[in-house]
């Protein structure tokens, strides 16, 4: 029986089966492979999308942007001022109002409820572009860039290790998604920071099903040990409280993914990143936190390991493209 993804919402992997999810992932490498080759088509011209952020974003926003005019529709952004959303209008009013409107809407933003809302009430498919609780249109790009380094398919039985604060998104996401892939994932970080233990249950459980295995541990020094990927993100997420910063770095300077860690991976491990990443002096953001608390501004990864031959963050990067399109296409057209 085909896939048939039309009219339903990308709002969390859990959602979907391991047969959907190489689905989309096979129909971003065939969206890749059409744009490099100049041969892509407009398969949904006359169609128009709402691009919903509450939280700034320039990967994301670019990716559906972009996506949306290859895919021949006509998207339109609507930013952390741009709608009443929340403010004047409920999000159940805003959702009936847009897919009235629009034949799909992006959300970026805090609350998981908040985008499940606007997918109950809309009538058209919405997708998670990020909340706090999960990123999934990040983690089809992960896998694809997986997919890519490696020359596979199927990435059931590889270790992906992520280092850092475990409590929300990405560390959430990358459990889901190994799990309903059959990979070893290894979330290393100290004990509170680890996930909700309900989330980190379901997705054991997953993973057994699958052939995998999901685990925490807050041992730094031996978790990379045998990795196919490494990934890790920011210290202190969009909208926390920059009063964090002391704390996390006191916390997680010994998850900082080194050289060290790199090569204790297998020998064509390769590691990943969602950005934007603090892995020099080069923002505002490493300037601040460099002169409160001293360093060089390599925080969650090194220079040296960001801009290593083991690095795939812009090839990471440039996948959400074509996985965004693949969601969209998927479940707009079918």
């Amino acid at each position: 029986m085909a896939v048939n993804l039309k009219g339903r919402s990308f709002l969390k992997l859990l959602d979907f089966t391991p047969r959907e999810i190489y689905y989309l992932l096979d129909l971003s490498k065939q969206l890749k492979e059409a744009k490099y080759a100049g041969v892509e088509q407009k398969p949904l011209a006359g169609k128009s999308v709402a691009l919903l952020f509450q939280k700034d974003s320039t990967r994301t926003r670019c990716a559906f942007e972009v996506g949306a005019f290859d895919l021949g529709m006509h998207p339109v952004y609507l930013g952390p001022s741009g709608s009443q959303m929340g403010k004047k209008e409920s999000i159940e009013d805003t959702a009936k109002v847009l897919g009235r409107m629009f034949d799909g809407i992006q959300f970026r933003g805090y609350k998981q409820a908040d985008v499940e809302d606007l997918a109950k009430y809309s009538g058209v498919p919405v997708w998670n572009g990020l909340t706090d609780e999960f990123h999934p249109t990040q983690m089809l790009a992960d896998i694809m860039t997986i997919q890519e380094a490696k020359g596979i398919r199927n990435v059931k039985g590889l270790k992906f290790v992520y280092f850092g604060d475990s409590r929300f998104n990405m560390a959430n996401s990358y459990m889901v998604v190994c799990a309903k892939l059959g990979m070893h994932f290894v979330g290393c970080a100290p004990k509170d920071l680890w996930p909700n233990e309900k989330l980190l249950k379901e997705c054991q459980a997953i993973a057994k099903e699958n052939g995998g295995s999901v685990v925490m541990t807050d041992d730094p020094k031996t978790a990379a040990i045998g990795a196919d990927a490494i990934a890790t993100d920011v210290w202190v997420s969009m909208g926390e409280d920059p009063a964090v910063w002391g704390q996390r770095i006191k916390d997680l300077t010994p998850y900082q993914v080194t050289m060290d860690k790199i090569k204790q991976g297998k020998e064509d491990v390769i590691f990943l990143h969602c950005l934007p990443s603090f892995h020099d002096d080069k923002t505002d953001t490493a300037k601040d936190v460099i002169k409160q608390f001293g360093g060089t501004g390599e925080l969650e990864v090194t220079d040296e390991v960001f801009n290593s031959r083991y690095s795939h963050v812009f090839e990471e990067a440039e996948n959400r493209l074509h996985t965004i399109k693949a969601v969209m296409l998927a479940t707009i057209r079918g």
